[in-house]
């Protein structure tokens, strides 16, 4: 666990603070709130709060790994290793901007060969890691942390994926379903036994942000056209996305769980646990005991969604390249 040492004196100190490692898996494809999750990461670790270990790309397009790579150079971090979903049949470009962004900023990832398997990846990171330190958070679907479920002992490490897991993970904090119940893509689409397989496996803590949250924060939109340079990927992939209409911040909750501002922002509930079924809709089942340490938030009532959004924005912003 990396050290971050500010300025501020406290009792003639330097404040030194533990970054926490976090590790990101999502599927930088068809939406653009991944890019902006990925974007605050990078705030976060800027601020000294987070080491920001790995990105797992979970996504069938063939530029995502690329795109990612082109952010996380954009920021100084090149160095930051990814891994990527291999096996699979049909890589095939379809996004609105992982391609232009990937030739458009520079960038050393020119094919996905040079990527780790997304669960090789994983489970170096972990091994490598503190015991009960690291911090993964999904925005996409669980294909990858299912093969790391699955992983059988290997040089890495003699534990198996499930064993690793529990020896090296705090917390699992989840983009995905709808709460109290329903149907939410990261879920059933394009995988959802993961989801399942995931969720009957995982015995430490889980926080999930569901549909219903992000669907009321709309980020994205003219503020951040406003205050963001045109020559920077998180500016480039809003405007190819959409054109700063404003998107719905789905992924950007599960990122913002790290902040201690979410407190202010999120209630979280607690005393039950979530159940997936084989099409992937899902339901909170309040009060009952399954020995799962399960969450799911919402906004506090006397929040404003817009706040949320100016505050995800501005962290954006903030960056500097």
């Amino acid at each position: 666990m990396k050290i971050f040492c500010t300025a501020i004196f406290i009792l003639g100190y330097i404040a030194c603070i533990a970054q926490v490692p976090v590790i990101l898996d999502a599927d930088i494809d068809s939406d653009v709130d991944d890019v902006q999750a990925l974007a605050m990461l990078h705030a976060y670790e800027q601020a000294g709060m987070i080491d920001l270990m790995g990105v797992i790309v979970t996504s069938n397009d063939s530029s995502a790994a690329s795109c990612t790579d082109a952010i996380n150079t954009f920021y100084q971090r090149p160095d930051i290793p990814i891994g990527f979903l291999k096996q699979q049949h049909d890589l095939h470009h379809f996004s609105k901007y992982t391609r232009q962004v990937s030739q458009e900023f520079m960038h050393s990832l020119r094919s996905i060969e040079q990527t780790t398997e997304s669960s090789l990846l994983y489970r170096k990171l972990l091994a490598e890691s503190p015991d009960s330190s690291v911090v993964i958070i999904t925005i996409g679907h669980l294909s990858s942390l299912q093969d790391l479920l699955q992983s059988e002992p290997d040089s890495l490490s003699p534990l198996n994926g499930q064993a690793l897991v529990h020896q090296k993970v705090k917390r699992w904090l989840c983009m995905g379903g709808t709460y109290p119940q329903g149907k939410e893509a990261n879920f059933y689409r394009p995988d959802p036994a993961s989801t399942v397989y995931c969720l009957e496996h995982w015995d430490q803590e889980v926080i999930f942000c569901g549909w219903e949250v992000g669907n009321q924060i709309i980020s994205g939109g003219d503020y951040l056209k406003s205050n963001l340079p045109k020559d920077n990927p998180v500016y480039r992939a809003y405007e190819l996305y959409n054109d700063f209409a404003g998107r719905p911040a789905w992924d950007q909750v599960a990122v913002l769980l790290l902040d201690e501002k979410a407190d202010q922002y999120f209630d979280f509930v607690k005393q039950g646990h979530v159940t997936v079924n084989a099409d992937g809709s899902n339901m909170w089942n309040a009060g009952t005991k399954a020995n799962k340490n399960h969450v799911y938030v919402r906004i506090k009532p006397d929040i404003s969604p817009d706040s949320i959004a100016r505050y995800m924005d501005e962290l954006t912003i903030s960056l500097k390249p």
